[in-house]
């Protein structure tokens, strides 16, 4: 087997191989021509390859489903963001909001009762400077008051009747201050003080009612 020999048998060459079996030259070549082909992926090795299938799979999502999905999402969150939204409670229930309607606006009067308060908060401090000064300044202001509600009286914005009621407190606290002027004593001059300042405070709320 060494040597290598051609064996012509009807006109077939044959080649010895080293096992001591001969096959067939274009046999040969055939089947090294399909090891080449498999090894490069031409042929499936498997008797039944498998079919690529054209049909959609079932959990395929395609734009229509995809379409309803949104819409549905969108459905969802209006119904959701609707039964968030509680109603309002009756007005028993109600804290943060009143049930009566509360009147920023100032009163007519509030100039006139401006001025009465800055002499109260004087009177009510006790840091005046003398009597004869504290009645001197409460007779200022006294006027002031006067010609505020003679402007309104004018303007037809507030009753007679007020500013005479006004004007009647006005006079009584000129008489106390009048009284404080007069006090020799700490405890008489406390007491007239504290008299002069009542009538103050029933003045600033007539002019509150204008």
């Amino acid at each position: 087997m060494g040597v290598t020999s051609l064996f012509l048998i009807e006109g077939i060459h044959l080649t010895p191989l080293r096992s001591g079996i001969f096959l067939d030259e274009r046999d040969k070549r055939r089947a090294s021509y399909q090891r080449f082909r498999m090894g490069i992926g031409i042929l499936s090795p498997s008797p039944n390859p498998p079919r690529i299938s054209c049909s959609i799979p079932p959990y395929a999502n395609t734009s229509l489903e995809i379409e309803k999905r949104w819409k549905s999402a969108i459905l969802r969150d209006s119904r959701r963001s609707s039964a968030l939204q509680r109603p309002e409670p009756p007005n028993f229930e109600i804290g943060w909001k009143r049930t009566k309607e509360i009147k920023v606006e100032k009163p007519k009067g509030w100039v006139v009762a401006d001025f009465l308060d800055k002499l109260e908060t004087l009177m009510g401090r006790g840091q005046f400077g003398s009597p004869a000064l504290l009645a001197k300044t409460g007779e200022i202001v006294a006027e002031r008051a006067r010609e505020e509600a003679e402007v309104l009286l004018a303007g037809g914005e507030v009753e007679d009747r007020m500013v005479t009621e006004l004007n009647r407190v006005l006079r009584l606290m000129e008489m106390d201050l009048a009284m404080v002027r007069a006090a020799v004593k700490e405890e008489t001059l406390a007491e007239r003080v504290e008299q002069a300042r009542a009538r103050c405070r029933q003045a600033i709320l007539v002019a509150l009612s204008f």
